[in-house]
């Protein structure tokens, strides 16, 4: 799960970013927006912001966490399954 833990950690300095004049201009910037935007993306089609301020950034940081004890919970049915057999 470090793969997750490392994108959330990514998810976060994409929206400090966004606090900052010229923030997504630099390469760093370039490289979050590269990273980020895709899934973010899919959370701004559905969540409507709220004034000037978005909220798609928490929706799908939060929905990154459900994924991730999705994703534990599939393992670890499957290594239970596993045991179970052998």
């Amino acid at each position: 799960m470090q793969g997750i833990n490392l994108y959330r950690i990514a998810l976060v300095v994409y929206f400090l970013l966004s606090w900052m004049p010229g923030g997504y201009q630099s390469k760093l910037g370039q490289i979050l927006i590269r990273i980020c935007e895709p899934y973010v993306g899919i959370f701004r089609k559905f969540v409507p912001p709220i004034g000037m301020i978005s909220l798609a950034g928490i929706v799908a940081f939060f929905a990154l966490n459900f994924i991730e004890y999705g994703v534990q919970a599939v393992f670890q049915l499957l290594f239970n399954l596993l045991i179970q057999i052998g």
